[in-house]
């Protein structure tokens, strides 16, 4: 009973990646065009890849601006951008990104994403914690 039980967990984990992996470069190409807006210095556009959660709460690009240059300095100004895994937990997908900083310190942000009728956006953006190893 324990071995089925595994492998429909199993099976069921591979078809949700499987799922989120479907979405993958739309998802990284909102990001992306996201980040390329903030390199150009023009929020209004980066504000327009945010859901309209985040719009609401934000209420302005000019906001919005202001929570991102304090809260997410690294995203604006950065050297190096990979995307990393892209998943889906509890139905919510989420693509995690590495940025290296023009310092060259490196930060992992997770970013949760939806579908809308006008394509991916980004719901929300969480930095993980640091898991460098020490000297």
């Amino acid at each position: 009973m324990f071995k089925r039980t595994l492998c429909v967990a199993a099976f069921v984990g591979l078809a949700v990646a499987g799922h989120a992996a479907g979405h993958s470069e739309a998802v990284q190409t909102t990001i992306q065009s996201q980040l390329n807006a903030f390199e150009a210095g023009e929020f209004d556009r980066a504000f327009e890849f945010a859901s309209p959660t985040i719009q609401r709460m934000f209420q302005s690009p000019e906001m919005f601006e202001n929570m991102v240059r304090q809260g997410y300095p690294m995203v604006v100004n950065n050297s190096r951008v990979d995307f990393l895994e892209l998943r889906e937990i509890s139905g919510r997908v989420w693509q995690k990104v590495l940025f290296q900083g023009t310092d060259g310190s490196a930060f992992v942000l997770d970013y949760q994403m939806i579908e809308t009728p006008d394509g991916w956006q980004i719901n929300g953006v969480q930095i993980l914690p640091s898991v460098g190893v020490g000297v």
